[in-house]
């Protein structure tokens, strides 16, 4: 009797303790189950959707080597841009058919009061060029306000060849023409020659005309043209982060509200732009940091 009475036990128990396994393993299963769940979860979500920016054609080269890092990091992220001029990508922003206004020049009060918040991503130089067998090649700040007001004419007043100065700009709502004039201070008082809508045609006008003047952004300088020292500086990123050559100006990114009011994607691209690789960017296109 005893042992019948031990037997029924052990039964008992074993019975028990298939089952208290049985429910552990299940237990495990859902707990290693969710946790991969969460995992695969963070693992996958990605940035994804488009971004669309327009404006600066001097910005041209920034934004496009931006655009393809970021879309290279970022596979699943198309970033859109347009070169219409900085008037216009900022006109664009304020009305809403853009998320980014690309603006080489300060906004102005009148693009701020509509919403547009100036966001600097970088400094650039602007560059004076001449065609290349032109001999000047260092010009005051004041020889150059005579040139495009049109007080001197002709090279040999600048101590030149006799030839004739072809005055050559961009077109008006320009932020490089906004830019160079107000920073001369001869806002609505050039004389130009040539108004072009473009940087590219700029350097390359100036390049293929004899007696030819213009201003670019610097880091699209090569050896097609001079650039010339203004007072004895030449225009190089030490010199206009030192404050000694004169004519620099701010590349703006521009949104609607700041950026911290953005979606997530424009987060990230500003995030892109101030990080390690971002500013990396900006110095390898010719430009400097906006610290």
């Amino acid at each position: 009797m005893l042992n019948k009475m031990m037997n029924k036990f052990r039964k008992v128990v074993a019975v028990a303790c298939v089952a208290g396994l049985a429910l552990t393993g299940c237990g495990n299963e859902n707990a290693n189950s969710t946790s991969t769940k969460g995992t695969e979860s963070d693992t996958t979500k990605k940035l994804s959707g488009t971004i669309s920016l327009a404006g600066s054609t001097s910005m041209e080269k920034l934004a496009n080597a931006l655009q393809e890092a970021f879309m290279e990091e970022n596979p699943g992220v198309t970033v859109e841009v347009e070169y219409s001029g900085s008037s216009a990508g900022v006109e664009s922003l304020i009305s809403g058919s853009v998320d980014i206004g690309n603006s080489s020049r300060a906004l102005k009060d009148s693009e701020k009061e509509s919403g547009a918040v100036e966001n600097i991503v970088a400094i650039d130089g602007i560059a004076v060029i001449v065609d290349k067998n032109n001999t000047v090649v260092d010009l005051t700040k004041d020889e150059l306000i005579s040139i495009y007001t049109g007080a001197a004419t002709n090279w040999s007043e600048l101590g030149g060849a006799d030839q004739p100065i072809v005055v050559v700009g961009r077109e008006a709502g320009s932020g490089t023409r906004g830019a160079f004039e107000e920073l001369l201070g001869i806002e609505d008082a050039c004389t130009y020659a040539n108004e072009l809508s473009s940087t590219g045609a700029v350097m390359a006008t100036v390049a293929a005309t004899p007696g030819a003047i213009g201003y670019v952004s610097l880091d699209v300088i090569d050896d097609s043209v001079i650039a010339v020292a203004l007072n004895g500086v030449a225009a190089t990123v030490e010199n206009i982060k030192g404050g000694s050559y004169f004519l620099s100006r701010p590349f703006v990114m521009a949104t609607k509200g700041a950026i911290s009011e953005q979606s997530e994607l424009v987060q990230a691209w500003f995030g892109f732009i101030q990080s390690d690789a971002g500013k990396s960017i900006v110095e390898q296109v010719g430009l400097i940091v906006n610290d």
